[in-house]
């Protein structure tokens, strides 16, 4: 990377050795997709800081990125790190009210847009547009020259996520520059001959981290505005990329229809990396059988400790469906019920990148992180006698039935089993005898039918007989919430219109 001193994660091109490379090709116009260098994204990331500074921003105070995915997200974003700011990327997806939330919640000073997040911005935070001229363009913004980088220091914050908020209001996370630095360096290898398609949004860790890492490893990026599995393999075709990175939702949506991949040149793929979600046996599979002789792995990651838990051993590739081994540097531990150490239970994870807790939220802090500085993921997982890992599933997921205790994620990988069921989703609905009962969302694959009998049979010949579906709706596709997530949320008020308590 750039310097192996720097205190700046948004300082990370190695100029001396990649100034002329081609780092960045962005496809927001797919017929005429635009070209960078990484001595270009370095200068016009300068020239943001400069014209930040000039605009009398200072040190600390926060501006929010609001834009599907495009080079001047990632320009502004380096910029605005250079200068010793804090960028507070959003997604856009959130309704108007949340995003007005998040502006006022972060102290946001300023807002970079694109013309569409800045037409529906209700706010009177000050915008800079991306598409349009005059004193509120990006491109007026930009004061071209050399730019003294800020030198952060080790509680300096570098950026504020902000989680999916399905369960109320988003809770902002902040993540220093020298957390995420560590996170970076850990992850770099000799990746300077890749190409990396990115088409998850820039807003989410997934893949904003990832485009670090490459940068920094000298390759090159494929940036898609947004993902459709269309879109997503053919640019693996058009741009022959070699390292692919998504969320197991959007490769699931790429299978939906077998003519895309069948029809298609995905030979150049050598690196297949998911995350974020948990994968079922039958995607890996798919993911197998598309991309022959790829390394494939489940990355794993949070908002709150980073993209840096797991990964393989000893260059050994982790067990299919498996995240890995926890990572040297990193500690990590399952909590069960009990409040014990086991072999399955909440993952609590501990390392650099761990946020110093939530922004404005001292209790909801308290709640998440110990005073020793553990972070409590609420994320399920088992170990296998050799170490590696598995998704459960959340804690926050979990239900009983009967005084069993259903983890969503077990009972959509026994139907996604059956040939003829592409995804799942299993949520509860209130009982007066079991407490909680299990009821499905399944979708078919390309060209099969099945219906409810048929997917209750299948859970019932597989697993625990409490775990099958009393209630099962067959659907076209599953609803999304969040970057390429089942909207498990809005499929819970949905079941319990659909069958209200004591009629299942």
């Amino acid at each position: 990377m750039g310097s192996a001193s720097t205190t700046n994660l948004g300082d990370i091109f190695d100029l001396a050795a990649a100034a002329e490379r081609t780092a960045l090709i962005d496809c927001r116009e797919w017929d005429n997709p635009r070209e960078y260098t990484h001595g270009e994204l370095d200068a016009r990331a300068n020239a943001c800081a400069r014209g930040l500074i000039a605009r009398g921003l200072e040190p600390g105070q926060s501006v929010a990125l609001l834009s599907a995915n495009r080079a001047e997200f990632m320009i502004a974003y380096m910029g605005i790190l250079r200068a010793g700011l804090v960028a507070v990327p959003i997604n856009y997806k959130f309704s108007a009210e949340i995003i007005t939330f998040i502006l006022v919640d972060a102290d946001v000073r300023l807002a970079i847009c694109d013309a569409e997040r800045a037409a529906a911005l209700r706010s009177d935070v000050p915008v800079v547009c991306f598409d349009t001229d005059g004193k509120v363009s990006f491109d007026t913004l930009l004061h071209p020259g050399p730019f003294d980088v800020y030198t952060a220091i080790e509680t300096d914050v570098a950026m504020i996520l902000y989680t999916s908020g399905s369960t109320g209001r988003p809770k902002g996370v902040p993540l220093t520059h020298a957390g995420h630095l560590w996170a970076l360096r850990s992850r770099l290898g000799a990746f300077d001959q890749h190409r990396l398609l990115v088409a998850a949004p820039l807003y989410h860790m997934n893949a904003l981290c990832v485009s670090l890492v490459a940068w920094a490893s000298k390759a090159q990026i494929v940036l898609l505005p947004e993902f459709t599995a269309y879109t997503y393999v053919a640019a693996i075709e058009r741009f022959r990329c070699t390292w692919i990175t998504s969320v197991p939702t959007m490769l699931a949506m790429v299978f939906v229809d077998p003519a895309l991949t069948e029809n298609a040149d995905l030979s150049s793929v050598k690196i297949v990396r998911m995350g974020s979600a948990p994968v079922s046996p039958k995607l890996w599979a798919h993911v197998e059988a598309t991309f022959p002789g790829a390394s494939i792995m489940n990355g794993y990651g949070t908002t709150e400790s980073g993209p840096v838990v797991f990964g393989a051993r000893d260059g050994a590739a982790p067990p299919p469906t498996s995240v890995g081994w926890v990572i040297q540097g990193v500690g990590a531990k399952l909590i069960d019920a009990s409040g014990n150490e086991a072999d399955q239970g909440e993952l609590w994870h501990k390392c650099p990148a761990n946020s110093p807790g939530y922004l404005n939220l001292p209790e909801k802090t308290a709640e998440a992180f110990t005073e020793d500085g553990w972070y409590k993921t609420g994320d399920v997982f088992r170990r296998d006698v050799d170490g590696a890992h598995y998704f459960v599933g959340r804690t926050d997921d979990m239900f009983n039935c009967g005084g069993e205790n259903i983890y969503p994620a077990d009972v959509e990988a026994v139907l996604v089993s059956h040939p003829d069921i592409d995804q799942a989703c299993v949520v509860p609905i209130p009982d007066e005898i079991k407490g909680m009962k299990p009821v499905a969302f399944a979708v078919p694959q390309a060209g099969k039918s099945i219906d409810e009998n048929l997917v209750k049979q299948h859970a019932l010949a597989n697993g625990p007989a409490y775990q099958h579906p009393r209630r099962v709706l067959v659907m076209n596709e599953l609803p999304l919430a969040g970057p390429g997530k089942v909207d498990r949320k809005g499929l819970t008020e949905k079941a319990l219109q659909m069958w209200p308590p004591g009629t299942v």
